[in-house]
């Protein structure tokens, strides 16, 4: 893409969290910042990513197909230590090129979903890489793109609202049959979820308790929702780690799990924001 052109695209997806229009709208973007191959000096580009679970996600150097890399894969082959900003979250992450069978493996899963890969692999000679980005453990709560607690709350809660809707609506363009990167979108969002409220009932929800004693009915009902969530997200996850998924199944779990989650999502942001924010 023209750097004109990027440069408005990160600007949007910076100034909305992650959201963005035209090109891109729709899409999981993240913007990838890696070090100049040559210059030495940081350039960001939006990518798109692939969820893989675990401290992991995956970018595709296709460059629509021109015969070259893009000039991101050269820097990042140079210098493996990125940074990922996806909205949400800003981190540092390691960069691997996948090669053999597993780079095969996860450019099938993309292609799968999303034909266009296949295009682009067509229009070159070049085998276009895959290249994962981990996450690198920092220690201490992560770096939530927020200017405040309270809208931290929200950022989150947004991204989390953004991702089930792809994924609704990769189910029902799925047809038939569940592809085998819906599945692992599906249990990528399971496991942030739960990893989300987890850290929720052991640092925030105890300080709160402790810090506002007037919120304890607030904060119980919570603690309960996420005990639900937690079955649902359970029912989902059994649903699509089966042999044979069944899509019908699939859908009543995810719109299933969409209800209940808006409306703690919406209860938490109603009573939490407030006290956040004024503290």
């Amino acid at each position: 893409m023209p750097n004109d052109f990027n440069q408005q695209v990160i600007e949007e997806f910076r100034a909305n969290k992650g959201r963005v229009g035209g090109y891109f709208e729709g899409a999981r973007l993240l913007l990838l910042t890696t070090t100049g191959a040559r210059t030495g000096r940081p350039h960001t580009t939006p990518v798109g990513y692939l969820p893989d679970g675990g401290d992991r996600v995956l970018v595709i150097a296709s460059a629509a197909g021109a015969p070259s890399h893009p000039a991101w894969f050269h820097n990042l082959v140079a210098n493996p230590q990125v940074t990922v900003e996806s909205g949400a979250f800003t981190y540092e992450a390691r960069a691997v090129v996948l090669d053999g069978e597993e780079r095969d493996r996860a450019f099938a899963r993309a292609v799968e979903a999303d034909p266009g890969w296949a295009a682009y692999q067509e229009k070159t000679r070049r085998v276009i890489p895959v290249v994962a980005l981990h996450e690198i453990a920092q220690g201490g709560p992560p770096n939530i793109n927020a200017s405040s607690m309270g809208e931290a709350i929200k950022v989150v809660h947004d991204a989390f609202r953004r991702e089930l809707a792809l994924i609704r609506e990769e189910m029902t363009k799925g047809g038939a049959t569940l592809g085998a990167q819906l599945r692992v979108n599906c249990l990528t969002f399971c496991a942030g979820l739960h990893n989300h409220h987890t850290g929720e009932d052991l640092g925030m929800f105890p300080v709160l308790a402790d810090r506002h004693p007037e919120f304890a009915p607030a904060l119980a009902r919570l603690g309960k929702e996420h005990e639900r969530i937690a079955e649902l997200v359970e029912d989902l996850r059994r649903v699509m780690t089966a042999e044979d998924p069944e899509p019908a199944a699939a859908r009543a779990e995810v719109e299933r799990l969409t209800a209940a989650l808006e409306a703690h999502l919406t209860y938490e942001e109603e009573q939490l924001i407030p006290i956040l924010d004024a503290a």
